[in-house]
């Protein structure tokens, strides 16, 4: 299990023209399910997510996490951040979870980060085409495992 992390002042995940999920300042996760996550994966990224410290404190350090600043969480389902892209031209998905597995990681996840973080985490729709909008704010990127 893998998330692409990004700091944002916003963010927002349209479906065929309808805003399915939208934030204010926080993080956009885009999270990749590989086999063999499982519970033990979801929690640890779960935590990871709301207590990596990106954003900054009162001497422009960081040192706040998500927990701290009370923003908003968006996550992202995104299998081609699962990808194998070591050789050839072209990805291979083999290292992505099939869809039905990846559905049910992804959802645990999201219902832990919900447990965890009561002001509010939004998700985008599971296998639709998702049409994502962010303002990164930095830029702050970081590329998290479990």
């Amino acid at each position: 299990m893998l998330a692409l992390i990004q700091r944002v002042t916003q963010a927002q995940v349209t479906v065929e023209e309808t805003v399915v999920g939208a934030i204010g300042p926080g993080l956009l996760a885009l999270v990749g399910i590989e086999p063999g996550d499982g519970e033990a994966q979801a929690r640890r990224l779960a935590q990871r997510l709301l207590g990596y410290r990106v954003f900054e404190d009162a001497a422009g350090r960081m040192n706040r996490s998500l927990a701290d600043t009370g923003g908003g969480l968006l996550l992202v389902s995104q299998f081609t951040l699962a990808a194998d892209t070591r050789s050839g031209m072209r990805p291979s998905f083999s290292s992505a979870a099939p869809p039905e597995r990846a559905r049910r990681e992804f959802e645990r996840l999201v219902t832990l980060c919900r447990e965890l973080h009561p002001p509010g985490v939004e998700t985008g729709r599971f296998g639709a085409h998702m049409v994502v909008s962010l303002v990164n704010d930095g830029p702050v990127t970081f590329l998290l495992r479990p």
